[in-house]
């Protein structure tokens, strides 16, 4: 698709993501405008007519759907994206309400945000058409039967399935894209349908073909085609009254919904697991309470002292798990606040090995560190750095075996400061690979019993890596140990 003269707005509070994605686009040919924040978007947004928008859902003067509301009621052929790493079903329905054309999950790759902008320019092109045939039509006067024509070429175009159902219960007219939603092969124009249907939207097909009287309003329900959220639709009948007033039949329009309810699912389950890892220390804290306030059991002062630890032991895991749930959910909403500054590799890693020294004593861990030489400085958050080194270099002692080693190296690679941690410990196996860095993901096996942590550690570092736009890798033998390779980008 040709990409000259297509003009786009971004407007986004991330200033990486915002002229990075500027770059990226200016170098395939859009024409690109940038908005640090909501109101410049709206400003842009609504006193120039651009082809496409891309809006983020968080920013800190104005939501991301306000600024869709005041750009689609001023340019409505204006097709829009929400961009967000924070997606739920009820911001989906809202943002589709509002006109949104799509979403484009963060982070992306340049492939995905090409592919959302080339089927957003596609219905731009649709609308400009269909605006462009309606001014001739008002001019011209053109035939019925052109309009028809033109009509059905644009209803064939759309995402969501149109089906048009007359009021015995047969198809008069249906898009591609009807077949699709309904997981089914094939439809012809006449044949009965209701016995094709998914049983919600028959009942209410029903209700309209069996009421005495019109029903004036649109009816909507969700519909699970494949189990598993594998395909979910939304389905919206409305009644299509003849030009007398009198009932023709129902229009039913069909929208994919499996991405939000997928993220939904997935909310869900997270909720179940914070659950189930606060339920288990807490209940073992008040089990050890009750214990020494039971008057009718003496518990000898030792014992008592021996609870005590334990449960401080539970409590103090359970903050530092509140702590890091409290990071994801600020990384996510874009509200942990950063101070950029010039940071010396070589001066991060000594500081953090000066921390950790107590703990490599402990276990007779000895570190071989090798930095290149004159390195250049990463811009970065110093307390957010840190945090990443701290996190891998604990694993490295926590998981390694008694008096085994760590080796640290750094170097330069193209536009990357790329830091390799070996160490000598329990190691991983390929299952457990996979999951490395999901949230709440520990690896249990007999070397690890006794080993605490909240599982939130990994996920934190690759949240942190990616959000400058780095990456982490990781390669682990089952008992033989572990390497992480750290991608960061530096500024030249």
């Amino acid at each position: 698709m040709q990409h000259e003269n297509v003009k786009i707005l971004i407007v986004d509070d991330e200033k990486g993501l915002r002229e990075g994605s500027k770059r990226l686009l200016e170098s395939e040919g859009y024409c690109v405008d940038t908005a640090e924040n909501g109101t410049k978007g709206i400003e842009l947004g609504t006193s120039h007519d651009y082809d496409l928008a891309v809006i983020d859902l968080k920013m800190p003067d104005i939501e991301g759907t306000d600024v869709l509301r005041e750009i689609k009621n001023k340019r409505p052929n204006t097709i829009c994206f929400i961009a967000t790493a924070y997606a739920s079903y009820d911001t989906a329905v809202e943002s589709t309400r509002l006109g949104a054309f799509s979403y484009i999950p963060k982070p992306f790759t340049p492939e995905e945000l090409f592919n959302h902008l080339d089927q957003g320019y596609r219905q731009r092109l649709l609308l400009l058409e269909a605006e462009k045939l309606k001014e001739e039509r008002e001019a011209t006067l053109l035939e019925v039967a052109h309009e028809k024509s033109r009509l059905k070429t644009i209803i064939e175009s759309l995402s969501s399935g149109v089906l048009l159902i007359n009021s015995e219960g047969e198809v008069v007219y249906y898009n591609h894209s009807t077949l699709q939603k309904l997981d089914i092969d094939n439809l012809e124009i006449g044949e009965y349908i209701l016995d094709k249907l998914p049983g919600q939207i028959v009942d209410i097909i029903n209700q309209f073909l069996k009421s005495d009287n019109i029903i004036q309003k649109s009816i909507t329900t969700q519909v699970e085609i494949r189990p598993n959220t594998e395909l979910v639709i939304d389905a919206t009948c409305s009644p299509v009254p003849h030009p007398d007033g009198s009932f023709a039949g129902v229009a039913v329009v069909l929208k994919n919904i499996t991405g939000f309810k997928q993220v939904e699912h997935v909310k869900n389950q997270f909720v179940s697991m914070v659950a189930h890892e606060l339920k288990t220390p807490i209940a073992a804290v008040l089990g050890f309470i009750k214990l020494i306030l039971d008057e009718k059991i003496h518990v000898p002062y030792e014992q008592q002292r021996d609870f005590l630890g334990r449960s401080h032991t539970r409590l103090q895991g359970l903050l530092d798990l509140v702590n890091d749930l409290l990071d994801i959910s600020r990384m996510e909403l874009k509200t942990k606040q950063r101070e950029i500054q010039e940071l010396d590799i070589k001066e991060v890693l000594i500081s953090t090995l000066q921390f950790l020294e107590f703990e490599l004593k402990k276990k007779d861990i000895s570190v071989d560190t090798t930095i290149g030489d004159n390195l250049p400085k990463l811009n970065a958050d110093q307390n957010e750095i840190i945090r990443v080194f701290t996190n891998i270099l604990s694993n490295a002692i926590k998981y390694n075996k008694d008096s085994g080693s760590i080796k640290i190296n750094c170097s330069l690679k193209g536009n990357f400061l790329v830091t390799n941690i070996t160490d000598t410990g329990v190691g991983l196996k390929p299952e457990e690979k996979e999951r490395l860095f999901q949230e709440f993901f520990r690896a249990k096996n007999k070397h690890t019993r006794g080993i605490s942590g909240t599982g939130l550690g990994l996920t934190i570092v690759k949240r942190i890596v990616e959000s400058y736009h780095g990456k982490i890798e990781v390669e682990s033998e089952f008992e033989k140990g572990t390497t992480f390779t750290l991608y960061i980008p530096i500024n030249k």
